[in-house]
């Protein structure tokens, strides 16, 4: 033990280390040297910079979840006045990257199981029994023919149905929009994502934004991009449209998350876009509709199903991510530069130098 102690002093105090520069005289050598750099410059231009080898890249997998915040007040003559809130207006209640916004209605109240004259159309209008059927039914029909023929009204007779009568009315929805106050929600969207190859994971809410931040921003494309709360009439706007026109007959929004994602520089945010899908033809006068139907069921006094049906008009918001990831990763570059390394470089101790 106390002769490894004094060896170590006496090479601490005793040797001098300094780095040495061989310097090979040898065309061989010399030519194999300026080779291997001319190959390694070629490769950085071609493989590094112009195919972008050096980088791997991965697509992204992503989850979607979306809140909706919100209150309308509506006075109609069929349901009177009514509060609206995101259980009775987000139609389902819960999509795959999606959700129905209602933003107008048509109300058919107190429907029950029973028999009614059919809405009048080319199919249903009849003059006697003789024109109607029993048991016909139809696609756009109301329900089951009877075979009867009866009033629809003091001067249109149509063929009776057994269905939820009475039936639904054809008509324009109202204008303006009942839920013209949507234009003042806000959608909370929540955006997991993953790239596999690299093991990494991220979401739109970045690490910065705390409860307080969340409660209180709205998302502006110049003062606060990175916000994922949005308000519908900016969405809106972002597209160039009109909420309050586009609320009477609905339509399909498409909010787009970019991710475009750097890991070598530690780059990696969502961008945000926002595009209508159903715009109008320029070559057609058809206006763009987008509705569906759905019934609020309860019992009346005499313990009879009843429903109220609606047919809610309204924007339907598509969350579409993309996203891209570049991560330098290039093992063939790496190897070369090795093999370079172990060519040009040897290391000699003190004995092989004299020895030579």
């Amino acid at each position: 033990m106390t002769t490894m102690i004094k060896n170590k002093i006496n090479s601490w105090f005793f040797e001098y280390s300094t780095p040495r520069i061989l310097v090979v005289k040898s065309r061989h050598i010399g030519v194999m040297h300026r080779l291997y750099q001319i190959i390694v410059i070629l490769y950085i231009l071609w493989y590094v910079i112009l195919r972008r080898g050096h980088q791997d890249t991965d697509t992204v997998l992503s989850s979607v979840t979306t809140k909706v915040k919100g209150i309308a007040l509506t006075n109609t003559t069929e349901l009177g006045e009514q509060i609206w809130d995101v259980a009775d207006y987000i139609i389902p209640p819960q999509e795959d990257g999606s959700f129905f916004l209602m933003t107008n209605m048509i109300i058919t109240p107190n429907q029950t199981q029973s028999k009614c004259a059919e809405y009048p159309t080319l199919k249903s209008i009849c003059t006697s029994d003789m024109n109607c059927t029993k048991g016909l039914t139809y696609a756009k029909g109301n329900g089951v023919q009877t075979g009867r023929c009866v009033h629809y009204s003091d001067s249109v007779k149509t063929c009776e149905v057994l269905g939820w009568c009475p039936v639904e009315k054809k008509a324009e929805p109202p204008n303006p929009a009942l839920l013209a106050d949507a234009e003042n929600f806000t959608i909370f969207i929540k955006n997991n994502i993953r790239f596999t190859k690299f093991n990494f994971n991220k979401r739109n809410i970045l690490p910065n934004m705390s409860s307080s931040y969340l409660a209180n921003c709205v998302f502006h494309r110049k003062m606060d991009p990175n916000c994922p709360i949005f308000r519908i009439k900016d969405i809106c706007d972002e597209t160039q449209e009109d909420f309050q026109t586009m609320a009477v007959h609905g339509g399909v929004m498409a909010v787009h998350i970019q991710w475009d994602c750097d890991l070598d520089k530690g780059l990696c945010a969502p961008q945000y876009s926002f595009r209508r899908l159903n715009k109008k033809d320029p070559e057609s006068s058809e206006t763009p509709v987008h509705n569906l139907r759905f019934a609020k069921y309860y019992k009346n006094s005499d313990g009879k199903d009843t429903r109220t049906l609606i047919k809610g008009y309204g924007i339907r918001f598509d969350v579409l991510v993309y996203g891209e990831v570049d991560y330098f990763c290039d093992w063939r570059a790496q190897c070369l530069m090795k093999s370079y390394k172990e060519k040009k470089f040897k290391y000699l101790d003190e004995h092989e130098l004299i020895s030579n």
